[in-house]
């Protein structure tokens, strides 16, 4: 009888595990809805699905993702539309079908893929502030970046206490230790969109040092590490 229940256990275990699993899926999905743009970035198993017309910024949510049989499972860090989701599991229809994801009211094709070396999931972990370089000691208040296939965003989030603090993104270029990014949307400022911002970026031992002018004009010396 011990035998018979340990092996159901067993076999339940692997059901679950099965139902719901981590995925290599990377790249940036895009999807229009009328004036909308539907931007859906994956990298280092977690995403984030970003909503704006071309020149005003509309909504952002994402965390990590897995698999599921009806579709991706989103754990949710950071919802500014709809913050009583963070914490909880999204279940979505939408499944991967070939070079594009199909879900009941969109299909988001894939972008073209454009690896560099930046690509990944980043956290903030150090900043300068006057002479010295500060570290920036990981707590629930963090603020990432994604960075896939020619597109970037940034996240000021606090998942413990479903704070959202900002974000913003678009598209990026790294090369020759210059990393040049192009604002398509930012939820703090809609009149910012289309500016190009450029800095002096450069990957010391893992960490990416990143220094120049913020889009404010304020000089700026960050270090990043990657989050997975």
């Amino acid at each position: 009888m011990k035998r018979l229940c340990l092996s159901f256990a067993v076999i339940l275990m692997s059901i679950v595990a099965f139902g719901q699993q981590p995925t290599k899926l990377t790249g940036a999905y895009m999807a229009k809805e009328g004036k909308i743009n539907h931007l859906w970035l994956f990298i280092d198993g977690y995403s984030s699905y970003i909503q704006y017309e071309d020149d005003k910024y509309l909504s952002t949510w994402g965390g990590p993702f897995s698999m599921g049989e009806d579709g991706i499972v989103v754990d949710i860090e950071y919802s500014d539309a709809n913050p009583a989701e963070v914490g909880t599991k999204k279940s979505t229809s939408a499944k991967l079908n070939g070079n594009a994801i199909s879900s009941a009211k969109l299909t988001y094709k894939q972008l073209p893929p454009k690896a560099q070396d930046l690509d990944g999931l980043w956290r903030i972990t150090g900043r300068q502030q006057g002479d010295k370089m500060g570290e920036i000691p990981r707590g629930d208040r963090k603020t990432i970046k994604l960075l896939v296939s020619g597109y970037f965003q940034w996240i000021a989030i606090n998942p413990a206490e479903r704070g959202f603090y900002g974000t913003g993104g678009g598209t990026y270029r790294f090369a020759d230790k210059k990393y040049t990014e192009h604002i398509v949307f930012f939820s703090r400022d809609n009149s910012r969109v289309g500016a190009d911002l450029s800095f002096d970026g450069e990957l010391k031992d893992g960490a990416w040092h990143h220094k120049g002018l913020s889009s404010k004009g304020d000089p700026i010396y960050e270090i990043w590490s990657r989050d997975n």
